[in-house]
């Protein structure tokens, strides 16, 4: 996936969930932020980010926060761009294991929850996959998530009770960033989380991961990264 229209800034500091300052061209700006979750590792003052340029004159914010680097490190924390990225790959056969769709929809809602993607394999298996992007690095491996979130816990939820009903399901997590050594749930953070993740895992939701190859411009899907203490 591309952006139009991307210009360097300098973070300043974040003045909500929606709300940051960044220096553009010499000038302090209030820019859109396009995550909602925490990134506290990741909004630091000095920080070089890119954003694109809104052509929408009725916006508040002229900008659109989508990278900032982590050291060397370019990290996207697009929060839109996650099913998008995964969507795409499968569309076009990039992602191993779901050449063989002959339907593919993004949003569908099953049981309570509205989940990311639908798709009937051929042989008329149907499935679920819901997606998360992921952009807290941690001692060079990823973890999800940075926050505590009963949403995406009850997602989980939504999959196990899916394959119950002979679903195929899949929780793919896609890393915004690389490189990382490994993907683990953050337990820590989140122990409820986890748990059920780990319980979905054991009841036959598949969990994927991947890396991202994410641009100034852009991110697209990335190499599979291994999984650790599901």
């Amino acid at each position: 996936m591309n952006y139009n229209n991307i210009i360097a800034g300098t973070f300043i500091k974040r003045i909500n969930r929606f709300i940051a300052q960044v220096e553009i061209n010499g000038q302090i700006e209030s820019v859109h932020v396009k995550n909602t979750g925490r990134c506290k590792e990741l909004f630091i003052e000095g920080q070089t980010c890119y954003l694109e340029i809104s052509d929408n004159p009725s916006r508040k914010t002229k900008y659109s926060l989508i990278t900032i680097y982590k050291g060397n490190m370019l990290v996207n924390i697009d929060s839109q761009v996650p099913n998008k990225v995964v969507y795409d790959a499968i569309l076009s056969g990039q992602l191993p294991g779901f050449e063989d769709l002959e339907i593919l929809k993004r949003e569908y809602t099953y049981g309570n929850s509205r989940l990311d993607i639908y798709f009937k394999r051929k042989g008329g298996k149907e499935g679920f996959i819901e997606i998360k992007g992921v952009t807290l690095e941690r001692e060079g491996y990823a973890t999800f998530p940075d926050a505590p979130t009963i949403r995406v816990t009850k997602h989980v939820k939504e999959l196990m009770q899916a394959v119950k009903e002979d679903y195929e399901c899949y929780i793919f997590f896609l890393i915004q960033l690389r490189p990382v050594s490994h993907f683990e749930p953050n337990r820590l953070m989140d122990p409820d989380f986890s748990h059920a993740l780990s319980k979905a895992h054991k009841s036959g939701v598949g969990i994927l991961a991947y890396d991202s190859k994410v641009h100034t411009s852009g991110i697209e899907l990335g190499s599979p990264i291994p999984i650790q203490k599901i």
